[in-house]
C-alpha cells in the first residue's frame, strides 16, 4: 500500500512538473517542433517513466535532468534566435520540389521524398497536375506549401539577420552580386545591417535592423 501511495504521488507531481516546464517552452504545434524539441520532449517522458517506476530512488534524480533539458531547450532557442545557420543545422530549410511544373527528381531524393507523398499531398490541396504548380516547398515540418501559377508567387528571404540567402537569391534567378548592388543602390553598403530583405513585384523590399534605423 506504502509503495502505492507514493507511485500514485510520483505521477500527480511528474504531470505538475511536466506541465509547468512545458508552459514555460511556450506553446507549438506539433508540426513546428524543432529536432532538439522533440528530442527535449522524449528524455522528459523517459526520465518521467523512470521516477514512476522506480519509487525507490530518489525524486530529486528525476526533477535534475528535466531542469537541465529545459536550459537545453532555452540556450538551443537563444542560439537558434542569433544565428540562421544553426537553425538550418537543426531544422532544417524549406527545399523546392517543383518549379515551375517541373518536379526537382536531385532534391526529392535527398530529402527521401517519394512521388506518392508528393503526389498524395498535392491531392490534399486540390491540385490535380504538377503542371499547375509553380512552385512547391517540403517544409521542414513535411508539410507541402504549394503556389500555383495563377496564384500569388511565394515571396522568399534574401536576407535574414543580415546573412544573405544565396540558395534563395538563386530560387528566383539572380546572383549574391545582384543583391550587393541592389542593396548599395539603396544606401545600404554592408547586408550584415539588414534584418530582412525580399524580393517582391520586382522590387528590393527590406527592413533594417534596429540599431541602423
Amino acid at each position: 500500500m506504502n509503495e502505492l501511495l507514493i507511485t500514485c504521488f510520483r505521477t500527480f507531481f511528474m504531470y505538475v512538473l511536466l506541465l509547468i516546464v512545458l508552459r514555460i517552452m511556450g506553446k507549438r504545434e506539433v508540426g513546428e517542433l524543432s529536432v532538439i524539441d522533440v528530442v527535449v520532449f522524449i528524455i522528459m517522458a523517459e526520465v518521467a517513466v523512470f521516477a514512476i517506476e522506480e519509487p525507490h530512488k530518489k525524486l530529486i534524480l528525476s526533477i535534475i535532468p528535466i531542469l537541465i533539458l529545459l536550459v537545453i531547450q532555452f540556450v538551443s532557442s537563444y542560439i537558434s534566435l542569433k544565428s540562421k545557420k544553426f537553425r538550418d543545422l537543426v531544422d532544417g530549410d524549406p527545399t523546392v520540389i517543383i518549379r515551375n511544373g517541373k518536379i526537382i527528381e536531385g532534391a526529392m531524393r535527398k530529402q527521401r521524398y517519394n512521388l506518392d507523398d508528393l503526389f498524395q499531398q498535392l491531392r490534399e490541396q486540390q491540385i490535380g497536375s504538377v503542371h499547375e504548380v509553380s512552385f512547391a516547398f517540403l517544409e521542414p515540418s513535411g508539410n507541402l506549401s504549394v503556389f500555383k501559377h495563377d496564384g500569388i508567387q511565394p515571396v522568399l528571404a534574401l536576407v535574414t539577420d543580415g546573412v544573405i540567402q544565396s540558395r534563395h537569391v538563386e530560387i528566383i534567378g539572380k546572383t549574391d552580386a545582384w543583391l550587393i548592388n541592389e542593396l548599395k543602390s539603396q544606401g545600404i553598403n554592408d547586408s550584415a545591417q539588414v534584418f530582412y530583405c525580399s524580393y517582391e513585384n520586382e522590387k528590393i523590399k527590406y527592413q533594417l535592423k534596429e540599431k541602423y534605423q
